[in-house]
């Protein structure tokens, strides 16, 4: 159950659209059923627009610069939502557990989405799109095998995690000093209008 919450968490702070359309994909193909609670996500049109969005992302992460905006912008999506899956995973079997999982689903799925956002932002800084590119399909491709190991590995999924949180709490200070060098070589810019 623990790498349920939290793999619903990290995988929606980088492809929150994926995640639905992914899962829904699965439980309507008998690849693996999800709790009655998630159920919802296998509904056609539920399928339809996930699975819209998750093309729509697919193409704006490719675009430096887009996929900085595309990322603020999911802020607002990918956190909550994570949460709310999380909780949604497990509400029928208590509602204060419920609400433990959506906090840790939150937490996990801010932790994915800022160091997911910030390493973009400053990979846009390169004049060249490969590394932009390279960033973005290797996020395509981690959220899916995430998805696929905390489903089918749950352990393993949890040691990954723990990686990747130790990781994240080394990169988050020297991502964060990078994007407010930027800003403040941008405010400083004699261009600006």
């Amino acid at each position: 159950m623990f790498a349920l919450i939290t793999g619903l968490g990290w995988s929606s702070g980088i492809r929150f659209y994926a995640v639905l359309f992914v899962l829904g994909l699965a439980h309507r193909s008998g690849f693996h059923a999800l709790p009655a609670s998630l159920e919802l996500l296998a509904h056609p049109w539920v399928l339809a627009v996930s699975g819209l969005l998750c093309l729509t992302e697919f193409f704006a992460d490719k675009i430096p610069g887009v996929d900085t905006l595309w990322d603020g912008i999911n802020t607002f999506i990918r956190i909550p939502g994570g949460a709310l899956l999380a909780a949604a995973a497990v509400i029928d079997s208590d509602p204060g557990f419920a609400l433990a999982a959506a906090l840790l689903g939150g937490t996990v799925a801010a932790g994915a989405h800022l160091t997911k956002a910030g390493s973009r932002a400053l990979i846009n800084l390169s004049p060249e799109p490969f590394s932009n590119w390279t960033a973005s399909l290797t996020e395509d491709a981690l959220a899916i095998a995430a998805l696929w190991t905390f489903l089918k590995y749950p352990l393993a999924f949890l040691g990954l995690l723990a990686l990747f949180l130790l990781i994240a709490l080394w990169l988050l200070p020297k991502l964060w000093r990078g994007v407010r060098r930027v800003v403040a070589v941008i405010l400083r810019s004699p261009d600006r209008a």
